[in-house]
């Protein structure tokens, strides 16, 4: 893979940019011409979901940047997430097909289970206007990792992970699985640091994605916890050392989770924050910084802390 940026070679054996570029709530114009963009910039790593509702679109603009001759398929990592109403094994097949059909592509780099949490099928959790209990779906998520693991052996995903999933879930699918996780997506900034969740995958070399790495700014208000909460990126230690280095606060969050070990899909559609976002290639944070900005963990999750905490998988 002709990629831009630091890498990292996941248990698969597939190599992933560190740096990709997440698309969660935006439009569909928004989509295609931000997909666009990051290619342009250097970006090889997009990061989409069957639940965000535009697979069409990440796939379109990859689509036009490889007739442009600006890419090859194999240079760009596209990770998608399996939906959580599709969670029985049984329809795990069901939700691949019709992302790569989505995406107009033969196979994903990396597919992931969304979410431990899972609803009935059929049944969307974010409109439906009755009790969410009421259409909780039990499924353990070893089941639903064996109906991924066929996937891989298929060639319809190079490597499959989870995401929102804790230390005892991941422990927990690691004893019953064929083929290991690759990857955990979780929401990790300098408010949410999870250092025993980062110690618990590099321990067991599942490479940590961290999403709402800039502090969820534009995330729906069904996310939001209704209290008044601090801006992540106006901290004054943030601030300071963001001065520091001649950066902006965007890009001391975003190098902070490289020099941890971590990878990072801030989402923009932006032109100039798509660039800034990349430019973050020529520097690293002091191990004195990196633990300043470690000392401002006050266990904070902007992103679904109330969601569904009644349903016997909840992660948080």
């Amino acid at each position: 893979m002709a990629a831009a940026g630091p890498t990292a070679v996941l248990s698969s054996g597939k190599t992933m940019p560190l740096l990709g570029l997440g698309t969660w709530q935006s439009t569909s114009e928004q989509v295609i011409n931000a997909v666009k963009t990051a290619i342009d910039a250097g970006y090889r790593h997009i990061d989409t979901a069957q639940v965000y509702g535009n697979e069409k679109d990440v796939g379109q603009a990859i689509k036009e940047k490889i007739a442009e001759g600006k890419i090859k398929r194999e240079d760009v990592f596209v990770t998608t997430k399996l939906k959580p109403n599709f969670s029985r094994p049984e329809h795990v097949r069901e939700a691949m097909t019709q992302s790569l059909a989505d995406l107009g592509l033969d196979y994903v780099d990396l597919y992931l289970i969304h979410s431990p949490i899972n609803f009935k099928y059929g049944t969307d959790p974010f409109t439906y206007a009755g009790n969410p209990e009421e259409i909780y779906d039990d499924v353990d998520y070893i089941d639903t990792w064996r109906g991924m693991e066929p996937l891989v052996d298929e060639g319809l995903a190079k490597s499959i992970g989870v995401s929102n999933f804790n230390s005892q879930q991941l422990e927990r699918l690691l004893q019953n699985s064929r083929i290991k996780p690759a990857v955990n997506q979780v929401e990790l900034h300098p408010y949410l640091a999870q250092q025993d969740l980062v110690d618990f995958c590099k321990k067991n070399n599942i490479l940590l994605t961290a999403f709402s790495a800039l502090g969820a700014p534009a995330r729906p208000k069904v996310f939001a916890s209704g209290e008044e909460e601090p801006v992540l990126m106006e901290d004054p230690s943030v601030v300071a050392i963001a001065k520091k280095y001649g950066k902006s606060a965007a890009q001391i969050l975003l190098r902070y989770h490289l020099d941890r070990g971590v990878s990072v899909i801030p989402k923009s559609v932006t032109p100039s924050r798509i660039q800034a976002n990349f430019d973050i290639m020529d520097f690293s944070l002091s191990k004195e910084d990196l633990a300043s900005l470690g000392q401002l963990d006050r266990k904070l999750r902007y992103v679904g802390a109330n969601l569904f905490v009644t349903h016997k998988y909840y992660s948080y």
